[in-house]
């Protein structure tokens, strides 16, 4: 990792979690030794950068600090022109719009050969003709799992049952022609994933649920370890 780019992720870790960090937290997290970390922060200190602290008590962001951007590699263009291209082609009108103002946003900030690169990155991501549309429901499925709400769904699974369920979404993956929606089934009290092409109606509850450990998306993700 190059110097400029670990400065940058020192202020990235550090606004992120907005305490008070050891430099041996951020070494850890960095993959570096402490007393690199050590160095950096005397550095960005030095610059100016509003941080306060010292060692063996420990360092803290004191407010907004816009560290200068870096400069993408040609590979890590190609990654996000290519991301852009297949969430455009599979997850729905709604991200595809997001993706499309995002790359916008990019081309703004960078030097015209890298813009250009962004956008003639020859890499496509494409629906295939028997391969349908994402379920029109997706975004607002997508918005109850940021927003914590819970639904309300009539579920039709392969077998052709129908039952209703309380669920908590939790998280969503696409596995290509399907969509499954990963959530915490308060029938079963148990994990549970649906297919969202077979959800036949759902309702947005207003209350919103909090996240428990044990009933988390991370939680249900660490039951696959090799995943």
């Amino acid at each position: 990792m190059r110097p400029a780019e670990r400065l940058f992720r020192i202020i990235q870790i550090m606004r992120a979690t907005g305490r008070v960090m050891t430099a041996a937290e951020i070494a850890e997290r960095l993959e570096v030794s402490a007393r690199t970390v050590y160095r950096d922060l005397g550095h960005l200190m030095a610059s100016g950068a509003p941080i306060d602290g010292e060692r063996g008590i420990g360092y803290l962001l004191r407010e907004a600090f816009d560290a200068p951007p870096l400069t993408f590699t040609f590979e890590q263009l190609e990654a996000l022109a290519f991301g852009a291209k297949a969430v455009q082609a599979l997850a729905g009108e709604d991200l595809g719009i997001a993706a499309r103002e995002a790359l916008a946003k990019i081309e703004t900030s960078i030097p015209p050969e890298h813009a250009r690169r962004l956008k003639t990155a020859p890499l496509f991501a494409v629906r295939g003709a028997k391969q349908p549309k994402p379920p029109k429901s997706l975004g607002s499925i997508r918005r109850a799992i940021s927003e914590r709400h819970r639904l309300r769904i009539d579920y039709r699974s392969l077998l052709d049952k129908r039952s209703e369920r309380t669920i908590r979404p939790l998280g969503l993956t696409n596995f290509g022609a399907v969509w499954l929606l990963t959530a915490w089934c308060e029938l079963r009290n148990d994990f549970r994933d649906f297919r969202v092409d077979r959800i036949e109606e759902f309702a947005v509850q207003r209350k919103r649920f909090k996240v428990e450990a044990d009933k988390s998306f991370e939680a249900y993700l660490a039951r696959f370890p090799d995943c």
